[in-house]
């Protein structure tokens, strides 16, 4: 059975950084591509980051790039949201979402309909 479990949220003011992670178990292969997806109160779940199997190739949504790195260690299994200079919209849940397929590329990186294996989120709050 695939695990996905989030960590790493909380409370900080603006400017200021998290790191989120998540760790994923289960699964017979890294060769999974992945996303971090946001949702924010009374708004729709966006994609906010994501990259191919072998993580070369990373995408971001325009309001995060600059300002957030995504990565992996595949010998831990664990994703990072390294977040930076972080602001009143960044704040939301933020779930990781693991490609249901193996081999994906960036196509469709923020469709969420995509992803079979999702985390129960963590919650990252920015004070102004």
């Amino acid at each position: 059975q695939v695990q996905v479990v989030e960590s790493g949220g909380g409370l900080v003011q603006a400017g200021g950084s998290l790191r989120l992670s998540c760790t994923v178990t289960g699964l017979t292969s890294n060769h999974h591509a992945a996303a971090w997806f946001r949702q924010a109160p009374g708004k729709e779940r966006e994609g906010v980051s994501g990259f191919t199997w072998t993580a070369r190739d990373i995408a971001y949504i325009d309001s995060v790039k600059g300002r957030f790195t995504m990565s992996r260690d595949a010998a831990k299994n664990t994703l990072y949201l390294q977040m930076n200079t972080l602001n009143d919209d960044d704040t939301a849940m933020y779930y990781c979402a693991i490609d249901r397929n193996r081999w994906g590329d960036l196509t469709r990186w923020n469709d969420s309909s995509r992803y079979g294996y999702w985390g129960q989120g963590t919650q990252v709050t920015v004070s102004s």
